[in-house]
């Protein structure tokens, strides 16, 4: 019962639409900063290593090189500090936590990037048949009678 109750306060401080990025994206997080009077927007710009928790609670953590040293950062997904989160590079993973890039160094660091833009297996056959029926028929044309 208790559950439920929680669930029903924690609606209202969920955003609308959350930022849909996975493990091993490079991501650009951009933070409301307020300083004094004036606010502005700061860029944390890094590779999602880790995302915990459920509801409100939810967090993501990214890692990036600043000056040869390794920072990482904590945000909340529903914050309302967080005005976006924008995917710059996919990145293909094979773990829930990418801890490991703690211990990596220089070009190590980097994931291999994910084609979401390559087309199934099916769909490589039939452009392939085709090729293969357009240089037939180029090759029958190209024939002098």
């Amino acid at each position: 019962m208790s559950q439920q109750i929680l669930e029903r306060v924690e609606a209202a401080s969920l955003k609308e639409s959350p930022p849909v990025f996975e493990i091993g994206d490079t991501v650009d997080v951009h933070t409301r900063i307020l300083e004094g009077e004036k606010e502005r927007t700061q860029i944390f710009n890094g590779v999602v290593i880790a995302k915990s928790g459920s509801g409100t609670r939810e967090m993501f953590t990214v890692r990036r090189i600043v000056a040869g040293e390794g920072v990482e950062r904590s945000f909340p997904v529903h914050s309302p500090k967080v005005a976006k989160v924008e995917v710059k590079r996919s990145g293909v993973t094979r773990r829930a936590k990418l801890y490991f890039l703690r211990d990596r160094v220089g070009k190590a660091v980097r994931l291999r990037e994910r084609r979401v833009d390559s087309p199934p297996a099916e769909a490589k056959a039939e452009a392939k048949a085709r090729r293969g029926k357009k240089a037939a028929k180029a090759k029958a044309e190209s024939k002098p009678n």
